[in-house]
């Protein structure tokens, strides 16, 4: 059997091997408490949930690629409540089967190498996604790291002439996933420029735009033009959804157009009753409000726990995650290793790529009770 060489050359995805490795020590008897995965475990707001049955006798037919019209406006109208940006929902506002899988597919969208446009800019360390998804669409992948001294942001002006005329896609994600880093809208507005004076596409994936404790973070849909910016957002951690799989994609009418033409053709629309959860989803704020809170009062738990055993944090400003440097003499697979031996699973740097290295993630996913437990255990083992 042949199979793609990309396929063939993919090492085994990274979740995929904390999950394997939680596997075989719970197998040992060991208690679990699970901060590798960015799942979010609370419950989804009862008010999404009945929107969700309410709906359950639409389910009959294929949901259309283009999502709801209703669905559509209310994406629009929460943009424009939350960053001040006014989106058509005809033409500038597409739904999406959550954001991974148009993260993933966005590259055969836009990728035109024959124009010599083959290169695609991703962080690192990063969502290993935007990288798969540039290999599959056979792009030139260049790697930028994130380095706590930039403050976790990519270096534009380390990008040479040559690469930024190459470039088609240039990905982002602020807050950022794994640092936990912000972005401020500066650094939005420069990328923004500089789309324009070589013509690529700002791919902003902004999945924890509202995840936040002291400020909500600015969106690239705030810079001043926004012709060549894609915004890729989803209710999965706004709103405790991950297994509803419903976000979108907001973009110049340009670039939905060309998704409307493609997304027929790979079936990823998300059900129609689970549309009509996400419009009462993006509609509430209270719920959000909540979520934050929960989050705010995990970390603090946390935070305090690091202050106390001389664990340095490197960004950690936003997101549900704490970007925690290993201590001195270990690696990230090692600390990970060494914390896993007493039940606590974590990501380890390295597995985001080499700039990872020397960190380890904990996603604040448990619940409160599960996080003031697993502080109490890492008392003994920090």
């Amino acid at each position: 059997m042949h199979v793609s060489p990309v396929l063939a050359a993919q090492t085994t995805y990274p979740f995929v091997r904390i999950e394997e490795a939680k596997r075989r020590k719970a197998a040992e008897g060991v208690r679990i408490f699970d901060f590798g995965m960015g799942d979010p475990r609370e419950p989804t707001d009862p008010l999404i949930k009945r929107a969700l049955v309410n709906a359950l006798d639409e389910a009959t037919g294929y949901p259309a690629a283009v999502g709801l019209p209703e669905l559509r406006v209310a994406v629009a109208e929460w943009c424009e409540r939350r960053f001040g940006v006014r989106l058509d929902p005809e033409r500038e506002v597409i739904p999406t089967y959550g954001s991974k899988e148009a993260i993933f597919l966005f590259a055969q969208v836009v990728l035109d190498a024959s124009s010599g446009k083959d290169v695609v800019v991703i962080p690192e360390p990063a969502y290993p996604v935007y990288e798969r998804g540039a290999l599959f669409a056979a792009a030139d992948v260049h790697t930028l790291p994130l380095l706590a001294e930039h403050g976790f942001l990519p270096d534009l002006e380390a990008v040479d002439d040559e690469t930024w005329s190459r470039t088609a896609i240039f990905w982002v994600c602020y807050p950022n996933n794994p640092t936990g880093a912000v972005a401020p809208a500066a650094f939005h507005e420069r990328l923004a420029e500089l789309s324009l004076e070589h013509d690529f596409l700002v791919c902003s994936d902004e999945a924890y735009s509202e995840l936040w404790f002291d400020q909500p973070p600015a969106s690239a849909l705030q810079a001043a033009d926004r012709t060549n910016v894609v915004v890729f957002n989803t209710l999965s951690k706004r709103s405790s959804m991950t297994g509803y799989r419903c976000g979108f994609v907001a973009a110049d009418a340009r670039v939905i157009e060309s998704l409307r033409k493609f997304r027929p053709s790979v079936g990823t629309a998300p059900q129609v009753f689970v549309q009509r959860a996400a419009i009462a989803a993006w509609r509430d704020e209270e719920h959000v409000e909540r979520n934050r809170a929960l989050y705010a009062r995990k970390r603090a738990l946390f935070l305090d726990l690091f202050e106390r055993k001389g664990l340095a944090l490197a960004g950690s400003e936003a997101t549900m995650y704490l970007w925690v440097e290993a201590p001195e003499g270990e690696t990230s697979e090692r600390f990970a290793e060494r914390l896993l031996a007493h039940g606590v699973v974590v990501a380890p740097g390295s597995f985001f790529g080499a700039a990872g290295e020397g960190y380890v993630r904990f996603a604040l996913v448990p619940t409160e009770e599960e996080c003031a437990e697993a502080t109490a255990l890492l008392e003994d083992v920090l």
